[in-house]
């Protein structure tokens, strides 16, 4: 939790009057020189951001000669909050002590004496004390700032893991698409062919070369794209059946939910819509084993109008959730995939303490 700290010309100020304060008690028309050095100590106050350890010397003969030493001890703690070198530190508050123990009037500095080592030892106190608050200032400060450094280090990792799952998905639906997309320009080139032999008329004859030509040209640039997109991706990924609406059932008994299937999807849709539809259901149902143990789940799959909506929704957990590691990057593939396909995901709690995934594609695929 952030506090606002008043403004360094107000605070100087402060300091400054403080130490004018101090002055005035202790002063003494019969001694001007004394009154002159407190003086100079109260107002080098206002070079002690700048220069304190300047500032720290012109305050040593007001210390030495009269009994003002809150200025002294101002600029003590201002060197130590600014300040690294311990040594200078040690030096600087042996400089402070011993400076105030010359200022006692004889015979009191005598080591003879019980007297003295009092003195000695609230002299020392008086001169630690600052240092010891200067310094732990400049840790705060220090650690606010390490503090900050790692947030943004953080939100900056936040942001490359969402960056990497968004282009990760980005390579797997191209993927996926490629596939079904030159299967179908396949068919094309060979009826183009066939057609081009077959036909008697010159004009077909020509289309269809034209037709067969570039649709080649199309398989050549897919096949292109595709290895550029395993090179980007790193390792190979290994070919394997992607899941369509006929694996649901078999997704639903393997979740380990009690779930109600309720579907009346075909199944001519096209393959991206599919798999989008079943990358729903399964992100949805990890979502209710990971963070609603206990509860059911409802799985509504409709096409209405040219649109496919899918619906999953889970009542309230019966027993406590594990803390279980997530970002929500299954939900941030979901709906880039969502997106490429031109539909939309929602999700959110429901009134019952539940929660719901909505999904909505158009039954082409595109938009």
């Amino acid at each position: 939790m952030s506090t606002r700290r008043p403004p360094a010309p107000l605070l100087d100020a402060a300091l400054v009057a403080a130490a004018l304060l101090d002055v005035w008690a202790h002063a003494d028309a019969s001694e001007p020189l004394r009154t002159a050095c407190a003086l100079v100590a109260a107002f080098a106050l206002l070079l002690r951001r700048r220069l304190p350890r300047l500032t720290f010397l012109f305050t040593l003969p007001a210390v030495i000669l009269s009994d003002s030493v809150f200025a002294a001890l101002a600029a003590l703690y201002t060197l130590a909050s600014l300040t690294r070198g311990r040594t200078l530190l040690v030096v600087c508050a042996v400089t402070f002590t011993l400076s105030d123990l010359v200022s006692l009037p004889s015979p009191g500095f005598d080591f003879s004496t019980p007297a003295t080592f009092i003195a000695l030892g609230y002299t020392a106190a008086t001169a630690a004390a600052p240092v010891f608050l200067g310094q732990l200032v400049q840790a705060r400060r220090d650690l606010s700032l390490r503090l900050v450094e790692i947030s943004r280090a953080r939100d900056h990792e936040r942001q490359l893991t969402a960056q990497t799952v968004l282009a990760r998905e980005r390579t797997t639906l191209a993927r996926e698409m490629h596939d079904v997309v030159a299967h179908q320009v396949s068919l094309i080139a060979v009826r183009a062919g066939a057609l081009q032999v077959g036909s008697r008329d010159a004009e077909v004859r020509q289309a269809a070369a034209t037709i067969r030509k570039l649709s080649v040209q199309t398989l050549e640039e897919l096949r292109h794209m595709v290895s550029v997109l395993r090179t980007a991706g790193g390792d190979p990924v290994e070919l394997v059946p992607q899941p369509s609406l006929a694996d649901l059932r078999r997704l639903v008994d393997n979740s380990g939910i009690e779930t109600e299937l309720r579907t009346d999807l075909p199944d001519s849709l096209p393959p991206p819509v599919q798999r989008a539809v079943y990358r729903a259901v399964q992100e949805a149902l990890t979502n209710v084993r990971k963070h609603a143990p206990g509860a059911t789940a409802v799985v509504r799959i409709r096409h209405e109008h040219a649109t496919v909506r899918v619906t999953v929704t889970n009542s309230p957990p019966t027993r406590s959730a594990l803390s279980l590691p997530g970002a929500n990057h299954g939900l941030v593939g979901l709906r880039q995939r969502a997106e490429l396909l031109g539909g939309t995901v929602t999700c959110g709690p429901t009134t019952d303490g539940g929660y719901r995934l909505n999904l909505t594609l158009p039954a082409t695929g595109t938009r």
